[in-house]
């Protein structure tokens, strides 16, 4: 019962940040300096036709009912119409939604099992070589901006140096994610390179500490292998901590990508919020905003059960 609590508890506190942060995304969407009417129909449109388009679009509502109107939308699955083509958001963002969480699944599926093996060997193989050239390595990736890891992979593997893999994505409209995965190397490889620091570097020092614990010296006096000492006793226990770490990296990966697919020109949510903005397309930029938002209150709501569920400590204080 201490967890279904515990987990009711934080399923009322994403709905009610999901609740402020539509409340932010929709007042700073209605302070735009910029018109909605005048930016999609042109300089040269007249007030008749910009009276209409915002009666079309019900911008001539109060923002009240501008806000119900969309909360419910959003509520039923169906958050609007785009400004700039007049279609259901939901029919032309499908694709990309798609692309973009494998493009985040893929990332992730990299990522976090490369970051638990080297931080957990760079704690065992603590101020030795592995460890020091980790530690250096792992800061200078992290103090990199993704554009400019970006960049530099494909200087490297997609010119003259190494003409490797191809430098953009190839993926038509209506084709799925995977059926361009040698274009999807380098976008993958970037996000890899963003994320594996932050998150190896958390593990190792879960791990260290853990490592000094009075238990894991039990074990080992015990007798018992160094691999399941590592596995079955340590890692259990340092991998709760790091839960909230590879959360917040996972859910950063839904606004990383708009660096990413922007430089690969990978269709996904990246290049549609840089569209949208450009355009003022305001339903979309509150779609997108509302769909990163989401999940972010997700990923830390899987973190924070996760953590309770690999960690023996936790289990028994909820009990």
């Amino acid at each position: 019962m201490g967890i279904l609590k515990l987990v009711l508890r934080r399923l009322a506190l994403g709905v009610l940040t999901l609740f402020v942060v539509s409340l932010a995304v929709f007042l700073l969407s209605q302070a735009l300096p910029s018109d909605p009417a005048r930016a999609v129909l042109g300089r040269e449109a007249t007030e008749e036709n910009v009276a209409a388009f915002r009666a079309q679009y019900g911008l001539d509502q109060p923002m009240i009912t501008q806000y119900t109107t969309w909360i419910k939308g959003l509520l039923q699955g169906e958050p609007g119409v785009s400004y700039s083509n007049g279609q259901p958001i939901m029919d032309f963002l499908g694709d990309r939604i798609q692309n973009s969480l494998f493009l985040m699944f893929m990332g992730s599926l990299i990522s976090i099992p490369l970051s638990l093996v080297i931080g957990s060997y760079a704690a065992l193989r603590r101020d030795k070589a592995f460890d020091n050239a980790n530690s250096v390595s792992s800061l200078i990736l992290a103090a990199m901006p993704e554009f400019v890891l970006g960049a530099f992979l494909v200087v490297l593997f997609a010119t003259n140096v190494w003409n490797i893999f191809p430098a953009t994505i190839r993926i038509r409209p209506g084709e799925p994610p995977w059926s361009d995965m040698k274009g999807m190397i380098l976008p993958l490889m970037t996000l890899t390179l963003a994320v594996t620091p932050y998150v190896s570097r958390v593990v190792r020092a879960s791990m260290i500490e853990v490592l000094e614990s009075d238990y894991v010296e039990m074990g080992r006096l015990k007798g018992l292998p160094e691999r399941t000492v590592l596995w079955r006793h340590a890692m259990p226990n340092a991998i709760g901590p790091t839960f909230q770490v590879i959360a917040l990296n996972v859910a950063y990966m839904a606004g990383g990508v708009v660096v990413v697919e922007s430089l690969f020109n990978f269709p996904g949510i990246g290049l549609a919020m840089r569209d949208a903005v450009r355009d003022v397309n305001i339903p979309v930029v509150q779609f997108l905003a509302m769909f990163i938002s989401f999940i972010y209150v997700v990923t830390n709501l899987a973190a924070d059960i996760g953590t309770i569920l690999v960690t023996p400590r936790l289990r028994t204080r909820l009990k």
